[in-house]
């Protein structure tokens, strides 16, 4: 018998070209006089932050702006920019950038409400209160974070990332301007594109709903594989195939950068409610030892463990390849599913995705540890379609080093 699926997502989604000039009006909306802007010092030297600015101040909102932002960032980060939200007092958070600078705004907003510190809410379902109001403004179209019920940051503790979930974290206004990625360089466009079709592929071939393997008592804002996230994963992946290429050849290509922006919401929208899973736990302790952008660390992964997923998912990966614009007519799907994974090896090489782990710096001597820590991740683990053992996930590592 087919269990019930749910489906969230950010309360109210604004999508367009100059879309960010209505963030005065959203602001105040929400009821805010006085907002905390979480950003980094390149979207100030961009000219990212005045663009958001000049709409609040039109609204007569007072900003406090943040922008410490960090790729990957620390824990102590976050605590810091909780600290500067107690002192300062806003009465909504927008999170400006990049996932990382979504995530800080993110974490900053509940822990404001609902008190203690960050490592409170590690894990799933732990977050008990709404935050304060929340609009996330993405400046990449990669990591859906402006949709989506999770905020991963780096435990330098521990060496690797961990993520917190609850769908108290999905954004109340999720602002999505296409024109704000125009500045991207091309190796962010990169990154982050491939980030989003890796979201999209794990949605797509994550556990079934009605047997997603859930312990007893436990809670989880992912459930596997459903029909409404099929349906934005397929588009997202469509997207990509068509449209990553062209921003990354050509940073102006706005009509790329539309489809991207939206390839990258609605790849947002279907992991953040089916999950991710091995591509992801094995990027958190790699990422964190290396430094490298969480996009290239999933990009790199990403066809690595598409092959030890193959067996599981003939028949998805097959359309994958459709999707991707592979030419698969006459083919078993067997031949077809094999082609999805061609399509992202050439896409990786066509944008400049690193090959191998060892490019990126990794050790032979770290792939062990690194299986141990990402076979701790359990909560995204089971959405794999494969059950993993650690030494699965190590051999993952050792075809891709």
């Amino acid at each position: 018998m087919r269990t019930t699926w749910t489906f969230h997502t950010a309360v109210s989604l604004v999508f367009g070209r100059d879309a960010v000039r209505q963030v005065g009006d959203i602001a105040a909306r929400l009821g805010a006089r006085r907002v905390l802007v979480v950003a980094d010092k390149m979207l100030v030297q961009a000219g990212l932050v005045e663009r958001v600015g000049e709409p609040l101040a039109t609204a007569k909102i007072d900003v406090d702006l943040f922008d410490e932002g960090v790729p990957e960032p620390p824990i102590s980060l976050a605590e810091a920019c909780i600290a500067r939200a107690r002192e300062t007092k806003p009465d909504a958070v927008i999170g400006l950038g990049g996932g990382s600078n979504m995530d800080l705004a993110k974490i900053t907003a509940a822990v404001i409400t609902n008190g203690g510190t960050v490592r409170d809410y590690v894990g799933d379902d732990k977050i008990g209160k709404p935050t304060l109001p929340l609009i996330c403004i993405p400046t990449t179209a990669g990591t859906g974070s402006e949709v989506s019920g999770a905020s991963v940051l780096t435990d330098t503790e521990i060496g690797n990332k961990v993520g917190i979930l609850s769908n108290h974290l999905r954004p109340r206004v999720a602002v999505v301007d296409p024109l704000l990625t125009v500045s991207c360089p091309r190796k962010v466009s990169a990154d982050s594109g491939i980030d989003a079709l890796t979201h999209a592929i794990e949605a797509f071939t994550a556990v079934d709903n009605e047997v997603f393997p859930l312990p007893l008592g436990e809670r989880s804002i992912y459930q596997g594989k459903n029909p409404m996230a099929d349906l934005l994963a397929e588009r997202a992946i469509r997207l990509v195939g068509a449209n990553l290429r062209r921003v990354v050849q050509d940073a102006s290509d706005l009509e790329a950068r539309d489809a991207m922006a939206f390839a990258a919401t609605s790849a947002g929208m279907a992991f953040s409610n089916s999950g991710v899973a091995v591509v992801h736990a094995l990027e958190y302790p790699v990422g964190a030892a290396t430094h490298c952008s969480h996009g290239a660390g999933n990009g790199l992964l990403l066809p690595f463990v598409m092959r030890f997923n193959l067996p599981a998912r003939l028949s998805a990966f097959a359309k994958i390849a459709e999707w991707l614009g592979e030419d698969v007519t006459g083919q078993s799907v067997e031949q077809a599913a094999e082609r999805s994974i061609t399509a992202v090896e050439r896409l990786k090489r066509d944008i400049g995705i690193p090959d191998r782990l060892r490019d990126i710096g990794v050790r032979e001597d770290q792939l062990r540890p690194f299986a141990e820590k990402a076979f701790g991740v359990k909560r995204i683990l089971r959405v794999n379609p494969r059950t993993v053992t650690a030494e699965d996930l190590e051999g993952i590592l050792r075809a891709a080093w």
